[in-house]
């Protein structure tokens, strides 16, 4: 047999290559920086080349690197599924998932107890991290993600369309006459990190491209910024559904006007992953329950 490099090390190349961040690897690795950084050293050195552009805090693949992640990867998810299918007890299936905060509160987890019923061997663990389509294959087997759009390297089905809704508390409509889209101009706008787009789209929606609120501030999860915006803290351009879900009683939505989003929710794996039973159930029952 030819002599491979130690699989702590490829693992550790992996988690680097996918997160580009040696600090972000390690903590998901439960490793010290130095630790890692000796399992990526001593790849290179097997394998002779460097492969990756160290950039201050980042580690960006360059192309020997890219081309190892794309000859191993595959090699390395079906040993991933073997060992999951051989280590299965019972008849017991287990998928790993990555989901986001929001959508797993108010639209997944209340869903679950039907899928239970009609599987009850299938276990699902939850991830909760952002940008879990960067997991895919490693830390997940498949993903429910928000984006404007989706890698066509991986297997996408779009779930949901969204209107935006400008949401602010009752007290702070109220107290500051908030009646028309210009008033936001006296206002702090909450918009998610990873939707920048949004607030464009409103904006040109309501015929006001110009307008520049008092502040934007910038919130990495949904339900923070409704918790924000119902605090006072400033009006949430966010999508309508995550209001109605909420049933939060200290919130109202503003301004009577449809936006559609650029920004849809997506159940995303890769190709091969759905000839994992876990997977296949998974998205068979969530396309056909409409969650």
């Amino acid at each position: 047999m030819r002599r491979l490099p130690p699989l702590r090390s490829l693992e550790a190349f992996v988690r680097v290559a996918k997160l580009g961040s040696a600090k972000a690897a390690a903590s998901e690795l439960s490793l010290s920086p130095p630790a890692l950084s000796r399992r990526i050293k001593a790849l290179e050195d097997f394998m002779g080349k460097s492969l990756f552009d160290r950039r201050s805090q980042a580690m960006i693949l360059n192309h020997d690197g890219q081309q190892l992640l794309d000859a191993i990867e595959p090699a390395l998810e079906a040993m991933a599924e073997a060992v999951d299918e051989l280590s299965g007890q019972g008849g017991e299936y287990r998928l790993r998932l990555g989901v986001l905060p929001l959508f797993g509160t108010q639209r997944l987890i209340p869903r679950l107890p039907e899928l239970r019923k009609m599987f009850p061997k299938l276990h699902i663990d939850v991830d909760a991290s952002a940008h879990a389509e960067n997991l895919l294959g490693d830390v997940v087997d498949a993903a429910i993600i928000i984006a404007a759009d989706v890698d066509p390297k991986l297997y996408s089905v779009r779930l949901d369309t969204n209107t935006v809704y400008a949401i602010a508390s009752k007290q702070i409509a109220q107290e500051h006459n908030i009646t028309k889209p210009e008033d936001l101009a006296k206002h702090t706008v909450i918009v998610h990190s990873d939707m920048p787009k949004i607030f464009d789209e409103w904006r040109n929606a309501m015929g006001i491209p110009k307008l520049k609120p008092a502040a934007i501030d910038n919130i990495s999860s949904g339900p923070l910024m409704l918790e924000a915006a119902a605090n006072g803290l400033g009006i949430a351009i966010m999508h309508g559904s995550h209001l109605s879900d909420a049933k939060d009683p200290r919130l109202t939505r503003l301004f009577n006007v449809e936006v559609e989003s650029p920004y849809s929710y997506w159940f995303v794996c890769r190709p091969r992953a759905l000839k994992q039973r876990s997977v296949k159930l998974f998205h068979d029952w969530l396309l056909k329950a409409g969650v």
